[in-house]
C-alpha cells in the first residue's frame, strides 16, 4: 500500500496500540471479529497515510521510487504474493487512487471477495469490482495469474555479465527502443534527475558510468551482482564508491522496457549491498 517499509511499520504499530486500547476500554463496543477489525482499521489508516505521503512526494527531489527490502526480511506469506511487491508494480501503483490501490491489494494478495472489500472501503461490491478491474488493466496485470518473474532474472544475469565485461553494445541491444529509466537519488548522490526515455539516452547513461568509473578508481572496476529484494531479483551496481539497486522490467521478448534505479542511501538500509 505504501511502498515504504518504515511507514508500513508505523501504521501497523499504531493499529496495534489502538487494538490494545479498544480491548481495555470497557465502555467501548465489543469487537466481534478481531481479524476483521484489524484489517479494516489497518487499510483505512494506510489510505490516510497514502494521501499524506502524496503531498510529501510532490516535494521530493527527482523521481520517487518505492523502497527495496531484502526478501529474507519479509514474512513468508507476504513473499508468496511477490507479484505485488515488485518495485515496478509498486511504482506503477502510485498512479492509482488510494481506495483502488487498497482494493487491488486486498483482492490480489489476500484473495478477498468484492463484498468484503466493499465493507472495508464503504463502497458497493459493484464499485469495488470496477475499481479492481480498472486497476488491473492500468497496471497490465493478468487477472487470472501472477506475473512471471523468471524472465526478469534471466535478463539480469545477462546484464550483469555485460556490465562487468564493459560490453556497452550488449547493454544497448538488451534495451527496448522505448525503454525508460527512473533513478531515485533523493538529491543525496549524483544521478539522473528526470526519467530517461529511449534506448539511446539510457545507453549513454550506462556508458558514462562504465567510462567514468575507470577514471574515478582504476583499481576498483564496475561490479554487478544479483540480490533478492521484494520477492524477486534485482541488480546491485557498484560504481564510484557506492552501490545502487536496479530492478528491470522485461517485455515478453526479453528486451528491457523499464529500469528503476535506487541510489538514495536512505532507501537502501534494508538491502544487503555487499
Amino acid at each position: 500500500m505504501l511502498g515504504d517499509f518504515g511507514h508500513a511499520e508505523d501504521v501497523v504499530s499504531e493499529v496495534a496500540i489502538d487494538a490494545v486500547r479498544q480491548e481495555r476500554n470497557t465502555d467501548a463496543r465489543r469487537v466481534d471479529s478481531w481479524p476483521a477489525w484489524l484489517t479494516t482499521v489497518c487499510v483505512r489508516r494506510s489510505i490516510d497515510r497514502v494521501r499524506q505521503l502524496a503531498a510529501v512526494r510532490e516535494e521530493y527531489t527527482g523521481p520517487w521510487l518505492p523502497e527495496p527490502v531484502d526478501t529474507s526480511g519479509l514474512p513468508e506469506d507476504t513473499v508468496a504474493n511477490r507479484e505485488l511487491l515488485s518495485l515496478t508494480l509498486l511504482h506503477l501503483a502510485e498512479q492509482l487512487a488510494p481506495e483502488a490501490r487498497a482494493a487491488l491489494v486486498l483482492h490480489r494478495a489476500f484473495g478477498m471477495p468484492a463484498s468484503e472489500i466493499a465493507e472495508i472501503l464503504d463502497k458497493t461490491p459493484a464499485a469495488v469490482r470496477q475499481m479492481i478491474s480498472r486497476a488491473e488493466r492500468r497496471l497490465d496485470i493478468d487477472p487470472e495469474a501472477p506475473a512471471p518473474r523468471a524472465k526478469d532474472r534471466a535478463v539480469l544475469e545477462k546484464l550483469v555479465q555485460a556490465i562487468e565485461q564493459g560490453e556497452i553494445d550488449t547493454v544497448v541491444a538488451m534495451l527496448h527502443r522505448d525503454a525508460v529509466l527512473w533513478a531515485d537519488s533523493g538529491g543525496k548522490v549524483k544521478s539522473a534527475m528526470n526519467p530517461l526515455f529511449g534506448a539511446a539516452r539510457i545507453a549513454r547513461f550506462f556508458a558514462g558510468i562504465l567510462g567514468k568509473a575507470v577514471v574515478f578508481d582504476p583499481m576498483e572496476p564496475v561490479r554487478a551482482w544479483i540480490v533478492e529484494v521484494n520477492g524477486g531479483a534485482a541488480l546491485v551496481l557498484r560504481h564510484h564508491g557506492r552501490s545502487d539497486v536496479i530492478e528491470v522490467d522485461a517485455a515478453p521478448d526479453g528486451r528491457i522496457r523499464g529500469l528503476r534505479q535506487l541510489s538514495n542511501p536512505d532507501k537502501l538500509t534494508r538491502v544487503s549491498r555487499s
